[in-house]
């Protein structure tokens, strides 16, 4: 098993749900932690609890800003975890605004933090960059249309990868997980609890640290092995859109 300990790590989306527990398992067993999200305060309060970690306040959908903030930084492992839904509907009833805070997150934003990180890794020769996609990218759902095709679009960002790295010694992996109980749904609705809750109703959807103990699993393997996609689901959900719910 490869070992994290004092290994440099940078974690998008920090500040709550996957991007959280993940920083907090990766803090756990040795890793020096950047936290990077918008929301400083929170990631504050995460990095509290972390020692050696430390805050960077980040929109990943800026590239000046990413580049301003990472250009110049050297990490072990990149987890590029930002990522949102807005909205759930026909493509014919669908807010362009949400359509483009989509598109510039999950697509534009993670081409950015990769972009301005990758190129050290490939000059190292070593290194570990994850992406967090979703079962979306490979299962659309009624009213997901803009969602699915971002996360279709990180699906080919990582089989394109896989080609810019080969033979670099870079791992690259995609952890792409179904119904995870986070914000997520909340942030779909615009705020709507009675909405967001109804989604995670009547069974046991999968939890943060589901999905960041499958990103330790990818980057803990020995050097010769690139885990390069690992697909969760919940045991109550079978595909996008079939849950068995009590």
């Amino acid at each position: 098993m490869n070992t994290l300990e004092n290994k440099t790590a940078l974690v998008t989306g920090a500040s709550a749900g996957i991007g959280a527990a993940t920083a907090r398992l990766l803090a756990a067993r040795g890793a020096r932690v950047t936290l990077a999200a918008r929301r400083a305060e929170r990631l504050q309060a995460i990095a509290a609890e972390l020692p050696g970690s430390e805050v960077l306040a980040l929109d990943v959908r800026d590239a000046g800003a990413v580049e301003a903030a990472l250009g110049e930084r050297d990490f072990d492992v990149v987890v590029a975890n930002a990522g949102l839904g807005r909205g759930l509907g026909p493509t014919t009833e669908g807010d362009p605004g949400d359509w483009d805070e989509m598109i510039d997150t999950n697509v534009k934003g993670l081409l950015f933090v990769v972009r301005y990180t990758l190129p050290r890794m490939l000059a190292r020769g070593s290194g570990d960059l994850v992406l967090l996609g979703s079962v979306a990218g490979r299962q659309v759902y009624p009213g997901g249309n803009v969602y699915c095709a971002t996360k279709y679009a990180v699906r080919a960002l990582y089989e394109s990868l896989r080609l810019d790295a080969a033979g670099s010694g870079v791992r690259v992996a995609t952890v792409d997980p179904a119904m995870v109980e986070t914000d997520f749904s909340l942030v779909r609705f615009h705020g709507d609890a009675e909405k967001a809750d109804a989604v995670y109703r009547g069974f046991k959807p999968l939890g943060p640290e589901d999905v960041a103990d499958a990103i330790l699993f990818a980057l803990t393997r020995p050097a010769h092995v690139n885990v390069g996609e690992i697909v969760l689901w919940p045991t109550a959900q079978a595909s996008t859109t079939l849950v068995s719910r009590d």
